[in-house]
């Protein structure tokens, strides 16, 4: 073997080790900053949902986020407005961080490693995250899942059902609706629902 596939070999060993000490670990959900291959932003963004959804992690990784800006372009005399990249080669990730959401984003083909010492991930202060546009208050609601809410606006008014999900990052909760004789989830927006108490 080469030098440099043994200092590779030893760096990936030395990685795997390295998982998440006690004091990294986290119960809330705070941003994380992964750095990922150039051009690769999108196609992580795209891995990490899919994986989020396949392993039912959705209330541990709550959101992965590319930024965007709008930039003005000059190209033959015409102004036209592009959506840029923020940060090409990062993804912002709203995770509660333990050695599963670790493990799950830092293995994503595209990712090679979260942003901090030593590749320790670090969250983002809350100073850091307000010129990103992310709102970080959090929303409290009377209602958690498996309670019965009533849908008192929008599209769904007059439905009840039970809480299914609730997406903090999203402020929605799911309820299944019955809908041409079937149970359909349908996703409804905190504002829009109220806890019926029994």
């Amino acid at each position: 073997m080469s030098e440099a596939a043994e200092s590779v070999e030893a760096e990936n060993v030395a990685e795997s080790q390295d998982a998440l000490a006690p004091e990294d670990k986290t119960s809330e959900a705070k941003w994380y900053v992964a750095h990922t291959y150039s051009g690769y932003e999108n196609k992580v963004k795209a891995n990490l949902d899919k994986t989020i959804e396949n392993r039912h992690l959705e209330d541990q990784i709550l959101e992965v986020r590319v930024p965007l800006q709008d930039v003005v372009e000059v190209k033959n005399g015409a102004k036209k407005t592009v959506q840029r990249k923020m940060f090409p080669g990062y993804v912002l990730v709203h995770m509660i961080m333990n050695d599963d959401t670790w493990y799950v984003v830092r293995n994503t083909r595209g990712v090679t490693g979260f942003v901090g010492p030593g590749s320790k991930p670090v969250p983002l202060s809350d100073a850091e995250i307000k010129p990103l546009g992310i709102k970080t208050q959090n929303v409290t609601v009377d209602f958690e899942v498996g309670d019965e809410i009533a849908v008192v606006a929008g599209v769904w008014k007059d439905t009840a059902g039970i809480v299914q999900r609730m997406d903090y990052s999203k402020q929605t909760a799911t309820i299944n609706v019955e809908l041409f004789g079937r149970e359909t989830p349908v996703e409804i927006s905190f504002a829009e629902v109220r806890r019926i108490d029994s």
